[in-house]
């Protein structure tokens, strides 16, 4: 079950996802060390952000019979308790570090993960963005590339990472979202409630996403 976030309206859950595991920093149902191992390598944050117990995992899993839009409301829903879990900690000793990542498992008949997490990402990212939040998406099995051009490891399950924001670096990411890339560099938390233009409902978000510019390609 997903709650409301911070400042934003009350909600019924549909409950596409079901809960595995509540936030912590040593998940059992899913291996994340040996590829942690593998990631520190290419994010100079995240050994430091594990030894200091700034990286959460809270783990999901797509609800049989479930739809795409119940499931793409929910990841949504997620990712902005995870979004507002990493505000609360930024001002604070090693803020920096703060890391939050929401795990999907499960199938769902109409989408595969790739899919389910492309909405509600584009979303997060350009909603947190400005407040300093960066929002990323890895897909089970995905090739991903980093900023030095280097192949990163295959995700062993699709997730979320949301963390803080880390300047200059995270704008390298964002070529192909000028704006975001620039909003994000001079990004500070003046603690804005993101929705205050928008519903927090997913409905209408998904709509004021699909107003945005589309990303540049190179």
């Amino acid at each position: 079950m997903i709650t409301a976030p911070p400042g934003g309206a009350s909600r019924p859950t549909a409950r596409a996802l079901r809960l595995v595991e509540a936030r912590t920093e040593t998940p059992v149902s899913v291996d994340v060390y040996s590829y942690l191992n593998e990631l520190s390598e290419h994010c100079p944050f995240l050994a430091p952000s594990v030894r200091r117990g700034m990286t959460g995992w809270t783990v999901y899993e797509v609800t049989p019979g479930s739809h795409r839009n119940a499931v793409e409301a929910e990841l949504f829903h997620a990712g902005v308790q995870a979004a507002e879990w990493v505000r609360s900690l930024m001002s604070r000793q090693y803020g920096v570090l703060a890391c939050e990542n929401v795990v999907l498992l499960g199938r769902c008949e109409d989408a595969d993960h790739r899919g389910l997490m492309a909405w509600p990402h584009w979303a997060l990212k350009h909603l947190y963005g400005p407040v300093g939040v960066m929002v990323g998406k890895f897909s089970q099995g995905t090739a991903e590339i980093g900023r030095r051009g280097l192949s990163i490891p295959p995700a062993p399950f699709s997730f979320l990472p949301v963390r803080a924001g880390a300047r200059p670096l995270d704008p390298k990411f964002l070529k192909a979202t000028p704006d975001l890339a620039e909003a994000l560099s001079v990004a500070v938390d003046d603690g804005r409630n993101v929705f205050e233009h928008i519903p927090c409902e997913w409905k209408a978000v998904r709509e004021w996403a699909s107003s945005l510019p589309r990303p540049e390609k190179r």
